[in-house]
Formats: C-alpha cells, sequence, structure tokens
C-alpha cells in the first residue's frame, strides 16, 4: 500500500507523498477541496481538480519538463497522482525569495515559460470549449479577488468591479489562474508549475499581473533585496512579452498594468491575504500605492513596477 504523509497543501487542497518502498519511488496524490482553508467563507467546485489535470496535460504537451511526470486521475474521486519531487532538487521559489535568495534568471525563465505556454495555447476553438470554466474562475479569482476587494472599498468600487467584468469577458488563451511563487519549483531544467486547478481560457494578463504581484509584495518582506525584487520583475514581464504574439503586445501589458494594483490590493484586503505582511504599515503602504495606481493606472507593467519602486523609497515606517 505504501507510506501515506500529509505535505502542506496551502489553501484548497490535500496533499499526501506516497512512498512505495516496493518500486522505489515516491508519488504526490491531490484532492480538492469543497471549502477552501482561509477566514473567509470561500467555497468552490471540486471539478477543479480534472481541470488542473487537464491543464498539466496540456503544458506536459509542449514543454515535458515544465510539470510534474502525471500518473493517474481519478476524476469521480477528485483526485490524481504524479511525480514527487523532491525539495532539494526542486525548491519551491516563494521559499527562496523569502529567504533572500532572488535569481533574476529564475524570473527570466518563468517570464518565457508562461508566455510560451500562453502563445502555444492561443487562438484554439478545443481548447477554449475544454476549458470554458467560467463558474470556477469566477469563484476561485474574480469574486474572491477583484470583487471582495470591491466591497471592501467602496471608493474604488466601480473601477475594481469594471476590472471583473473585462476579465470575465476575455478569452485569448489558456490561463493557469494561479502563477505564484508558492507554485512554482525551481528544478534543474527550469521553472515547473503546480496548482493549475484555477485553469480557464481566458485573459493571459492576468496570469502574467498574478505573478508580478507576488515579486512586489515580496520587497515589503524582504526589504533588503528589493532592487533584485524589481528588477525579477521587470525581467520576467520583459521575458513574457516577447513570446506574445496572439494580440498586439501594448494591448496585453496595459491590461495587466490595470489588474496588477488590483491584486496588490487584494492580497491584503481580499478574500486570500499573504501571510507576511504582518505589520500594520505594511499592509497600509500597499493599500496607499495600490489605489493611486488603480484610480491612475500605468500603461505597462514596467512602469507599475516602478511607480511601485519609487513609492517604497519613500516609504520610511516608524516602528
Amino acid at each position: 500500500m505504501g507510506r501515506w504523509t500529509p505535505l502542506a497543501g496551502g489553501v484548497s487542497s490535500d496533499l499526501w507523498r506516497v512512498d512505495l518502498p516496493a518500486r522505489r519511488r515516491s508519488l504526490c496524490v491531490k484532492r480538492a477541496l469543497a471549502r477552501l482553508r482561509v477566514a473567509a467563507d470561500w467555497q468552490a467546485p471540486v471539478s477543479r481538480n480534472a481541470y488542473e489535470w487537464a491543464w498539466m496535460r496540456f503544458a506536459s504537451r509542449h514543454r515535458p519538463d515544465s510539470v510534474p511526470e502525471l500518473l493517474a486521475h481519478d476524476p469521480e474521486a477528485g483526485l490524481f497522482a504524479m511525480a514527487y519531487l523532491p525539495p532539494d532538487r526542486h525548491p519551491m521559489w516563494k521559499a527562496q525569495l523569502l529567504n533572500g535568495e532572488v535569481a533574476t534568471e529564475t524570473a527570466e525563465a518563468v517570464g518565457e515559460l508562461l508566455g510560451a505556454l500562453h502563445a502555444a495555447s492561443a487562438s484554439d476553438p478545443a481548447l477554449a470549449a475544454e476549458f470554458a470554466t467560467d463558474d470556477n474562475f469566477h469563484a476561485l479569482r474574480i469574486e474572491p479577488y477583484l470583487l471582495a476587494t470591491a466591497a471592501a472599498h467602496p471608493a474604488l468600487g466601480d473601477v475594481l468591479q469594471d476590472l471583473a467584468a473585462r476579465t470575465a469577458a476575455t478569452r485569448l488563451t489558456l490561463v493557469h489562474g494561479d502563477v505564484s511563487p508558492k507554485n512554482i519549483l525551481v528544478g534543474p531544467k527550469g521553472p515547473v508549475f503546480l496548482d493549475a486547478e484555477c485553469a480557464w481560457y481566458g485573459d493571459p494578463a492576468f496570469d502574467l499581473a498574478f505573478c508580478v504581484n507576488h515579486l512586489l509584495l515580496k520587497s515589503l518582506a524582504v526589504p533588503d533585496r528589493r532592487t533584485d525584487l524589481a528588477h525579477s520583475a521587470h525581467a520576467l514581464a520583459e521575458h513574457y512579452v516577447r513570446q506574445v504574439d496572439w494580440e498586439p503586445r501594448a494591448t496585453l501589458e496595459a491590461r495587466a498594468a490595470s489588474l496588477l494594483p488590483a491584486l496588490l490590493l487584494a492580497r491584503v484586503d481580499g478574500k486570500s491575504p499573504v501571510e507576511y505582511l504582518t505589520a500594520d504599515h505594511q499592509r497600509q503602504f500597499v493599500r496607499t500605492t495600490a489605489s493611486s495606481l488603480l484610480r491612475k493606472p500605468a500603461d505597462t507593467v514596467a512602469e507599475t513596477v516602478d511607480a511601485w519602486t519609487a513609492a517604497l523609497a519613500g516609504h520610511h515606517p516608524t516602528r
């Protein structure tokens, strides 16, 4: 039967490491939860497990090293099995960043990979039909991030609701939906993406903004690496945009630049706040800076990163 060991699975799923001594290998089994482990009431359909499996199959066809080896899927039980990737050879990018290990080449590789997967899925009617997961994406992203934040900030409600509506109506590529450093392993052959249960045929700008967002937030948690984190944010966006061939690059960048401050604000006042911004002055800085950028968004991700960096330079919290 093997030995089953629970793993830290985040807020949305149960994860187990299964060691099979007879076969001299280990695998990982993942099962989606109906109610997510957050303080707010946040429920989502467990059918997302099947879409995650389908996204990983898509990624493995185009970039085999970008996901773990896929082993088995039980859609009725809402679980699947994949190869277990040991952390000594596949460290989590988030852990590296919070430990001050900021390598620009990792950000470059993430941006290139994400852009390549988006390009491979663009203008594909079969994928659009397979991943017509509007309800899932609304429950997992639109409502808890954009609409919940709109409710928390009535003065910005119209802006955030417009962003939610635009995002929901844009269908251009296959979107991962959770491109976060906690879901990216830094492997010997490049980045490995995990946790694609938000997969949706929709707006690729969401993935770009979602990932850059985390690099900016971590500049508050790891202040002595702010310059390197800003360089990484620039590098990720630059290498991503080089892959964009399905629409004008400026059009995509403008959508990502307007979404970025909304996601910054959502990680403080939405349903899934980041756990590492523990001080009031950190959260207030995010609110002030993101609100300003929402009222007057930049045209590009790079300009948004620069505005965030400039605001940080003038941020001198009292302790």
